[in-house]
């Protein structure tokens, strides 16, 4: 079976760096491998994800169009057609005061949040800090490993594909096929931001969607007490 485009698929892949080095996995005893280089244990899982839809990486995307289920493919990618080339603009000098307001201690090697960039630090010295902000892996040509493990055909599935790739959250969530309607039931602080997000469900699921807020277990309680 080959897979097209908007078509969801799981896959099991592993990135390399030209030398050799796993930057990214799905599997287990790669990602050991990278515990030391994060904060948050990976978990191991196979990649869930609509193809064409800028859910991994375009050139990526484009290779697997027409590629067939449960066959294991490999493909190299140049600098420029993955992470990017480095960009010495993007180099930067940072007050210290700006590390201070935040409490948190520079040192060459950490990496920081800065307003939704993330920044490594290159050299600290006296009142400014060197910070990169260049993709880790800007410059560096890479090669992936994928299998491709099936076609998602659920719609459940796929909702929570999608869920998973924009907000990292699992929420709950039904699907009216009669209307074509896709119903969230969330708390109050992601309601807004599901809505920005409308769009994209229509474009990728063909599903309209609906955001309602979830009533608390504390309001359902009391309301059972008065009845």
């Amino acid at each position: 079976m080959k897979i097209q485009k908007k078509d969801f698929i799981e896959i099991d892949f592993t990135g390399k760096t030209n030398n050799s080095v796993v930057f990214d996995s799905t599997f287990k005893k790669e990602l050991e491998k990278l515990h030391s280089e994060h904060e948050h244990k990976i978990e191991a899982k196979p990649f869930s994800f609509c193809l064409g839809e800028g859910m991994f990486l375009k050139e990526l995307d484009d290779f697997l169009i027409g590629k067939e289920v449960g066959k294991e493919y490999k493909t190299e990618l140049t600098s420029e057609n993955a992470f990017g080339k480095r960009n010495s603009s993007l180099i930067q000098r940072i007050p210290a005061r700006i590390f201070r307001e935040k409490r948190v201690n520079p040192f060459p090697g950490a990496s920081f949040n800065f307003d939704g960039r993330i920044g490594k630090v290159l050299a600290v010295s006296g009142g400014r800090i060197m910070v990169d902000f260049n993709h880790p892996l800007a410059g560096k040509d890479v090669s992936y490993k994928i299998k491709i493990l099936r076609k998602i055909d659920n719609p459940k599935e796929k909702v929570k594909a999608l869920n998973d790739f924009l907000f990292k959250r699992d929420f709950d969530f039904k699907i009216n096929e009669k209307d074509k309607k896709l119903i969230f039931s969330v708390e109050k602080p992601f309601v807004k931001i599901i809505e920005l997000f409308k769009d994209k469900f229509k474009e990728t699921l063909g599903l309209d969607v609906e955001v309602n807020e979830a009533k608390k277990e504390s309001d359902k309680k009391r309301r059972k007490e008065r009845s």
